[in-house]
């Protein structure tokens, strides 16, 4: 008897195309072609450096899966680098530029390829994607966002075709949208030499703000507030006197708050009951 069982896995789906390609192929279909095929052996080098690999392409797609959602967006990080660092030296009239999304979902296995929504809403994102750019799903933020020294710049739920709207991020650095050169790249893992690799704690401030500002929003809204309003009263006591005086104020907020929410816990059971 045998098993028609469908194989299922999670894995990182990353796909990429060229932003443009019909545009690019009737100005020049050579070109836009011996072009293309330089930039695919870059995207598979790099793909196969992060111990992932192409399941497909077709036209001007590029469909790959990583064992590991951190090195799915770092290669995808260093795509774009790559790809910008070509352009560069080239100096190309009509640069060809990628655009890449990444998704960590459940796939259908089938073979070598793979099939379903996990792959779906990657392709989706990518067409979120800036020329140059990368957007990823929330489930690849929530693994990623505290390991890599980019930054995030939350999208909310976009519209996406034949898609149910999920959240997704778009790489930034420096608090600009990420684009062609904007990415930091390990030194050791960058195929051009002579493009040195940015510091890496210029993102030490953004990422800071990304932790607070997270943090807040899972707090129910009159603690946040309540925190926020104290987080300023002591900034303002700590630069403008030399006396504390802001405790009281910030102890008075707290306790507001913390009887409130004890107040609006209270079941109104008991008083129907008695009735």
């Amino acid at each position: 008897m045998t098993d028609d069982k469908v194989k299922r896995r999670l894995t990182t789906v990353l796909c990429a195309d060229v932003y443009g390609y019909s545009r690019l192929m009737e100005a020049d279909e050579t070109g836009t072609l011996e072009t293309l095929r330089r930039y695919r052996t870059a995207i598979a080098r790099l793909v196969e450096r992060h111990d992932g690999r192409i399941v497909n392409t077709w036209g001007d797609a590029v469909i790959a899966e990583f064992a590991s959602v951190v090195e799915a967006v770092q290669c995808a990080v260093e795509i774009q680098q790559e790809i910008s660092n070509q352009d560069s030296d080239a100096s190309q009239a009509n640069p060809m530029r990628f655009r890449i999304g990444i998704n960590l979902g459940d796939v259908m296995v089938d073979g070598s390829d793979i099939y379903g929504d996990g792959v779906n809403i990657a392709s989706r994102l990518q067409e979120l994607a800036d020329p140059g750019g990368v957007v990823i799903s929330s489930s690849v933020y929530d693994q990623v966002h505290n390991k890599l020294s980019v930054g995030f710049d939350c999208l909310g739920q976009r519209p996406m075709k034949n898609i149910a709207p999920l959240t997704s991020y778009r790489l930034t650095l420096g608090g600009q949208a990420a684009g062609p050169g904007s990415f930091p790249i390990e030194e050791s893992a960058t195929l051009s030499e002579s493009a040195p690799a940015p510091r890496m704690d210029r993102r030490a401030p953004s990422s800071v703000t990304n932790v607070v500002s997270e943090w807040l929003t899972k707090l129910p809204r009159p603690v946040a507030a309540a925190l926020t309003v104290s987080a300023f009263l002591i900034v303002i006591n700590l630069f403008t006197s030399n006396k504390i005086w802001f405790h009281w104020p910030v102890a008075a907020i707290l306790f507001g708050v913390v009887m409130r929410m004890v107040l609006g816990n209270r079941p109104e059971s008991d008083g129907r009951s008695e009735r």
